[in-house]
């Protein structure tokens, strides 16, 4: 399996009173991390809702909160696709601070859905050969 990394920043907009990353702008910053390691890929996610009509949905999201990011840090998230299955993915993702400590760890279940009628749907197989490194 292999992991995609994407550098954030954090800025003063991230933080709450006490100058930490506020605890759902950890979702934020994995959600623009599978979005660049889709694009990465070569999948643009406009693309796949106007072209091939589906969406990926976040249907499930376990998130450990293990030490604070603070104002200004460069921080990098890790995507690693864990399993595959006909219309779902599960990812594996962690946001590390500088030492590459491990601020938050999200363990996080998509489903392909219809783009217009928002039910499941299986995964292009364009997309799945692109995802073929996880068993």
């Amino acid at each position: 399996m292999s992991e995609f990394s994407w550098p954030v920043r954090v800025y003063y907009e991230d933080t709450d009173a006490a100058g930490m990353v506020y605890h759902a702008n950890y979702l934020r910053f994995m959600e623009r991390a599978r979005t660049e390691w889709l694009r990465r890929k070569g999948f643009e996610q406009d693309q796949l809702r106007d072209r091939d009509g589906i969406l990926f949905a976040v249907t499930r999201a376990k998130v450990d909160f293990l030490r604070p990011a603070l104002f200004n840090q460069a921080l990098s998230v890790s995507v690693c696709l864990t399993r595959r299955g006909r219309a779902s993915l599960e990812i594996r993702q962690e946001v590390r601070g500088p030492g590459g400590e491990v601020c938050c760890r999200g363990e996080l279940k998509l489903a392909c859905l219809d783009a217009v009628r928002l039910r499941p749907r299986p995964i292009p197989e364009r997309l799945l050969a692109e995802l073929s490194d996880v068993e």
